[in-house]
């Protein structure tokens, strides 16, 4: 089991390592690998980035205590992330191109060649804080993997998840992250995939499977039970709203700068196939090795339910196995955590500090306290990784989506309107959750809609002022 895990670990740290030998030494190459990615790896590394350690710890944690009834949770993030990159991700390169920006925020800011210097540094503050909390719960995942399997304290999972990412990260930049992660795409994949078939086999099949499902009362039904709106009604509301949670896809910096570093825009349809293919793949095997957890850990209030995915692997595979998943959810959790800190690096260094730092040595540095913040975060973190992501993922979705969206249908918000979309759209999404409501609708769709609400009011006023008296 150790050695199967040191083995991928290993790997991926060459594979990181590798990437110094493309490396250009200019900042663009750093953050942006010189917008020179083929299509397969922004693909692999935009999905590996995005099914993180909330994949295989959060999710099926969610799964098992929920049951069927998470799947469209699945059905709308993957729809509505879908839905919106068919508007965003191709403007978003060309965008990138225009402007010679490096970072998410950069772009934004200066998208009609008029920079806005405070929106840029206001967005990276947002982003330092939100994706600081987003790596913390990357490594909160590792270090629970590692707990379970070897019976290291968590905080060991969490500083070993560190130290790699920060190797690599050092090395390469986005270019290391990125190789990285089309390598643990796979991993990750395969990982999900034996555990699947081994669970399902060890039932006696699918019909076994579900026969032992149906045991558990309410398990099986299409709707949770915790719904506000009762019924059918209230279960496409619920869906919807997590539509809302594939749709703040595009408020993520660490995944949206994937597709800025494509090498050529007209080949974004080949990358989004990629990524689609493999992310439907692979939420759709989370969910159901969450559903399988259930029954073969029949207890629910006898251990952390985001445990259930190490604690199966160990129960049902041979310990070379047991190895690869560890390195699966290990591998998860590096290919966010990295991206996650590039993107505040970026932050930091390119958009909040006055002067434009060019030095990679320095950059470099960013990047290593940047790593150390992370895990110091982690360390004292006691919210759930799944609570922690979805905290993180609406608040910047919140923030930023509204203004993507209006910028990529041709608006040309100002920059006090654009202060004043994000300021309200992170405000309801925060507040909602706040009070407890994200149970019912994801906070993700009141904090969009209150962005792009205020970003549509001037609108609404030359419509009013147009109207006969």
């Amino acid at each position: 089991m150790v050695f199967s895990f040191t083995l991928f670990l290993a790997l991926f740290v060459l594979i990181g390592l590798s990437s110094m030998l493309r490396s250009r030494g200019t900042k663009k190459d750093y953050y942006l690998a010189s917008s020179s990615i083929a299509p397969s790896l922004v693909g692999l590394s935009a999905v590996a980035t995005n099914n993180s350690g909330y994949m295989f710890i959060g999710v099926i944690g969610y799964t098992y205590a929920t049951g069927l009834a998470s799947i469209w949770l699945m059905i709308g993030w993957i729809a509505g992330d879908m839905l919106v990159s068919t508007v965003t991700h191709a403007r978003l390169r060309k965008a990138t191109a225009r402007t010679g920006e490096v970072s998410f925020a950069g772009v934004l800011s200066n998208w009609n060649g008029k920079p806005n210097v405070v929106l840029q540094r206001v967005s990276a503050v947002i982003t330092l804080v939100f994706l600081l909390a987003y790596s913390s719960a990357q490594l909160v995942a590792g270090g629970k993997a590692l707990h379970v399997l070897f019976g290291w304290h968590q905080w060991a999972g969490a500083v070993i998840g560190a130290v790699l990412v920060m190797i690599y990260c050092l090395a390469g930049g986005i270019r290391a992250s990125i190789w990285t992660d089309a390598a643990q795409s796979v991993v990750m994949i395969l990982a999900m995939s034996i555990l699947l078939v081994v669970a399902t086999a060890s039932l006696g099949g699918i019909h076994g499977a579900i026969t032992e499902m149906d045991k558990v009362e309410g398990f099986l039904d299409l709707f949770p039970k915790d719904l506000v709106v009762p019924g059918i009604l209230g279960g496409i509301l619920f869906a919807v709203s997590w539509g809302f949670a594939g749709l703040s896809v595009i408020g993520q910096p660490h995944i949206m700068i994937r597709f800025m570093a494509l090498d050529d825009s007209s080949k974004m349809h080949r990358a989004r196939l990629w990524y689609y293919i493999w992310f439907i793949a692979f939420y759709a095997m989370a969910t159901a090795v969450g559903m399988l957890a259930r029954i073969h850990l029949a207890d629910p209030g006898s251990f952390d339910a985001e445990l259930a995915l190490p604690m199966m692997a160990m129960d049902l595979l041979p310990p070379f196995l047991v190895g690869l998943v560890l390195a699966g959810i290990f591998a998860a959790t590096m290919s966010t955590a990295d991206s996650l800190v590039l993107s505040c690096s970026s932050a930091l260094t390119h958009d909040l500090l006055p002067q434009n730092i060019e030095n990679t040595r320095l950059l470099k540095l960013g990047t290593g306290l940047i790593c150390a913040l992370a895990l110091a975060w982690a360390l004292f973190n006691k919210q759930s990784v799944f609570s922690l992501v979805i905290m993180a993922w609406s608040g910047l979705a919140s923030a930023f989506a509204p203004l993507l969206l209006v910028l990529c249908f041709g608006g040309k918000p100002g920059q006090h309107l654009s202060l004043a979309a994000m300021f309200a759209g992170l405000g309801v999404a925060m507040l909602w959750r706040y009070l407890g409501w994200q149970t019912a609708i994801y906070e993700g769709m009141p904090g969009i809609l209150s962005g792009l609400l205020v970003l549509s009011v001037p609108l609404l006023l030359k419509a009013f002022l147009r109207k006969p008296a």
